[in-house]
């Protein structure tokens, strides 16, 4: 499964920005699609999850009623709606692909959210 993301760049608190990812390879509607981000200096959390079939959703709370994670399995991809932004999303985002014992990465996109 390769994953591609695209959609980062430089935006100002209160702004809105999405997030989107191509997969190719595997069974798409099998997978559960998330998204992670890693700030400088943090871990990795996970920021939004949702089922194969888009039927469950799941967030962090510090990004609940902000974004909004969805995907369209007729065009293998997942995308982040991000609205409300602050300084604190400011992170690499990451698309991963979670099967049964593995996940498959993306190779990130970086979002910056300053004035």
């Amino acid at each position: 499964v390769q994953l591609q993301a695209s959609g980062g760049g430089l935006v100002q608190p209160g702004d809105s920005l999405r997030l989107s990812c191509a997969a190719s390879g595997g069974t798409f509607n099998t997978y559960i699609m998330a998204w992670f981000r890693q700030a400088p200096g943090k871990e990795r959390k996970l920021v939004a999850d949702i089922s194969g079939s888009g039927t469950f959703t799941n967030y962090a709370d510090s990004v609940k009623g902000r974004f909004t994670i969805s995907r369209d399995n007729a065009k293998n991809t997942v995308s982040l709606q991000m609205n409300s932004l602050k300084p604190e999303d400011t992170a690499v985002y990451y698309c991963v692909a979670r099967t049964l014992g593995y996940d498959y990465w993306g190779q990130g996109t970086q979002v910056t959210v300053s004035s």
